[in-house]
C-alpha cells in the first residue's frame, strides 16, 4: 500500500496539528487527577509529560473534557519514559492495557485485536482519516502533523561564517559546515543520551527522507515483504552521509551524552549553528526566544527538490476491552476535537492541526508560522515524505526496531559503524524482531 503520508493533501491547507509525540520526556509514572468528577465509568488514560506539555496542560484538558462527557472518570497514567510504546506493552503483558491512549503506536496492539477501531463516521472530521491504516482499519486518530526533522539555524551564526542563505542542496549544506568550522563554529548540535535515545536520529532521518523515500515511498513496505534490504546501496549511502557529517567534525561526538532537554540548550548556548529537531521546538523557539534570531530550512536533497519528513497520526486509540468502549471512543474524540486543546498544542507545542475546518490561533509566533510554510511548501510541491523510523501503520518497523534504529545511529555518529555495518545491524535486528 503507498503509505506517502499526506499524498492526497491540497494546496490550501491552512492546519496545523496537535500532539508532540516526538519530544521528549517523562516524569511520574503515574497520577490519578483530572477527571470529571464522579462518573458511571472509570477508565484509564495514558499520555506522557514534557517541558512543553505539562502535568497541568494534561489534567486542565482532561477535566475540560470529562465535563463535555457526563459518565466517565479518568485515572491519568503517564508513562514514565519517553518509550511510551514499551511502556504500554508492559502494562498490556500485565493485564493492564490503558483504556485510552495516545501518541502509542497501534500496530502490535491492533495486531493482536486489543485496539478497537475507528469508524468513517468518526473520522469525518480529519483531513487524512485513513492515515496509518493496518489491515484497512484505522486504530488511532490522525490528528497531528509534524515535520521532522526541520532544520533551525541561528542567523548569526550564517552571517558570521558569509552564508547568505540556507543551503537548498545537500552540496550547499555541506559548503556551509565547512564556513562554519573554519570560523570555529560547531556545525550540527545533535543530542540522544540517557532516555532520549531518539534525539541523534533526526540527520539520518533527513538523509532518508531525501535518498530513499522521495524516489520509492513504499520503500520500508517493500523491506518488510522481502524485496528491499537496509544494505541496499540506496539506504547505505544516506547512512554514510551522516557518517560522514560526523567523521568531517560536522556533528559534535560528545553532544550523543546529551539529554533532549541540553541539547536543545546547547543550540540556545551558542553550541552550533544548525539544530535538525522536530516541529515542535518552534514553540519553544517563540516562547522563549533565544539570543539569536532563529531560520528554518528542510534537510536538503542532492539535487534541491522538496523532501521534507512528515509524521501524521499520534491521536488516541481505545482498547477493545475498556469497561465501555463506545463511551470511551466519545471521551477520546471529544478530546481531539475540543479546539482550546487544540489551540493549547499548537502555542505550547508547534502542533499543525490535521482537522478540516481548524484554524490555528492568531498569536503563533514567527518560527512556527516558517515551519507551517515549510510544511504547505512541502505538501504543494509533493514533497511529503514518511519520518524513517517513526512510521506506523501497515509497512512499518516492527516493534522495537526504532530504538535499535536510535542506538544505531549513535554509532553512525561516533564513527563505530560504517554505513554499511549499520545497514546490516539493522537487517539482523528486524529478521530477530520478526522471529
Amino acid at each position: 500500500m503507498r503509505r506517502k503520508l499526506i499524498s492526497l493533501a491540497t494546496s490550501g491547507l491552512a492546519a496545523a496539528l496537535v500532539l508532540s509525540g516526538c519530544t521528549a520526556g517523562g516524569s511520574s509514572a503515574e497520577s490519578s487527577g483530572g477527571g470529571g468528577g464522579k462518573g458511571k465509568v472509570t477508565l484509564t488514560f495514558l499520555t506522557f509529560e514534557t517541558p512543553n506539555l505539562t502535568a497541568k496542560y494534561w489534567d486542565d484538558a482532561i477535566a475540560r473534557v470529562s465535563a463535555k462527557v457526563p459518565g466517565v472518570t479518568i485515572k491519568k497514567l503517564v508513562s514514565p519514559t519517553v518509550d511510551r510504546d514499551g511502556y504500554a506493552k508492559q502494562l498490556a503483558a500485565s493485564g493492564q492495557l490503558p483504556d485510552i491512549m495516545i501518541a502509542v503506536k497501534p500496530n502490535a496492539f491492533a495486531q493482536a485485536g486489543k485496539l478497537a477501531p475507528w469508524s468513517d463516521a468518526q473520522l469525518s472530521d480529519f483531513l487524512f482519516p485513513h492515515s496509518n491504516a493496518i489491515g484497512g482499519k484505522v486504530y488511532q486518530l490522525p490528528y497531528n502533523s509534524q515535520p521532522a526533522p526541520v532544520v533551525y539555524y541561528n542567523k548569526a551564526d550564517f552571517a558570521q561564517a558569509g552564508i547568505a542563505a540556507p543551503p537548498k542542496t545537500y552540496q550547499e549544506l555541506l559548503d556551509a559546515s565547512a564556513k562554519l568550522k573554519a570560523k570555529g563554529i560547531n556545525p550540527f548540535v545533535v543530542g540522544g543520551g540517557g532516555k532520549d535515545t531518539w534525539a541523534d536520529t533526526y540527520p539520518l532521518v533527513g538523509a532518508v527522507g531525501t535518498d530513499v523515500y522521495k524516489q520509492n515511498p513504499d520503500w520500508l513496505a517493500q523491506k518488510g515483504a522481502g524485496t528491499a534490504k537496509f544494505t541496499d546501496p540506496v539506504f547505505v549511502k544516506a547512512a554514510d552521509k551522516v557518517a560522514s557529517l560526523a567523521k568531517a567534525g560536522y556533528i559534535d561526538k560528545a553532544g550523543l551524552s546529551r539529554s533532549y532537554a541540553d541539547t536543545e540548550q546547547a543550540f540556545r548556548d551558542h553550541k552550533g549553528a544548525m539544530y535538525p529537531m522536530g516541529s515542535w521546538f518552534a514553540s519553544s523557539a517563540d516562547s522563549r526566544k533565544p539570543g539569536f534570531d532563529v531560520g528554518v530550512f528542510p534537510w536538503p536533497s542532492d539535487d534541491g527538490s522538496m523532501a521534507l519528513p512528515v509524521v501524521t497520526g499520534g491521536g488516541m486509540s481505545v482498547s477493545s476491552k475498556a469497561p465501555d468502549v463506545a463511551l470511551a471512543q466519545q471521551w477520546a474524540l471529544a478530546f481531539m476535537l475540543d479546539k482550546t486543546f487544540l489551540d493549547s498544542s499548537v502555542l505550547a507545542d508547534g502542533s499543525i492541526i490535521a482537522l478540516k475546518n481548524y484554524t490555528p490561533p492568531t498569536d503563533t509566533g514567527p518560527v512556527y508560522n516558517d515551519v507551517l510554510r515549510l510544511y504547505q511548501d512541502a505538501v504543494k510541491a509533493d514533497g511529503v515524505v514518511n519520518a524513517f523510523s517513526s512510521e506506523s501503520g501497515d509497512g512499518s518497523m516492527p516493534p522495537g526496531l526504532s530504538d535499535k534504529t536510535a542506538a544505531g545511529a549513535a554509532d553512525l555518529i561516533s564513527g563505530r559503524k560504517s554505513g554499511s555495518d549499520f545497514a546490516s545491524f539493522l537487517d539482523s535486528e528486524w529478521a530477530k524482531a520478526m522471529q
